[in-house]
């Protein structure tokens, strides 16, 4: 399992904290690089926070209407979802097993 931490962006200098608006996905919900996950809200600008990668969202670390501030982590995505191996030839997944040390076809 490979995780990627979502994180507040860099915020302005005179800028401490900002606000969670509303998550645009749930966690268990697939995601594609640079789509929009949520809204962030300062006293002077609202920023939008991307997914740094594409996967399924594991995790929220911090609710709608938090508090957060710059770096801090919010989310993660998980980039080697399980769900991505659905459609993969049966040989190609007997071999990754087989590298794994797991003879499924005998």
């Amino acid at each position: 399992m490979s995780i990627v931490e979502v994180k507040v962006p860099q915020l302005s200098e005179s800028v401490a904290e900002a606000t969670l608006l509303q998550w645009k996905k749930k966690p268990g919900e697939t995601v594609e690089l640079d789509e929009i996950l949520i809204e962030i809200e300062t006293d002077k600008v609202v920023l939008e926070v991307p997914a740094p990668a594409s996967g399924v969202l594991s995790e929220l670390v911090a609710a709608d209407g938090a508090t957060v501030a710059a770096e801090q982590v919010i989310a993660r995505i998980d980039t080697e979802d399980p769900t991505s191996l659905i459609g993969l030839p049966l040989i190609v997944l007997s071999d990754m097993l087989r590298g794994a040390g797991l003879d499924v076809l005998g």
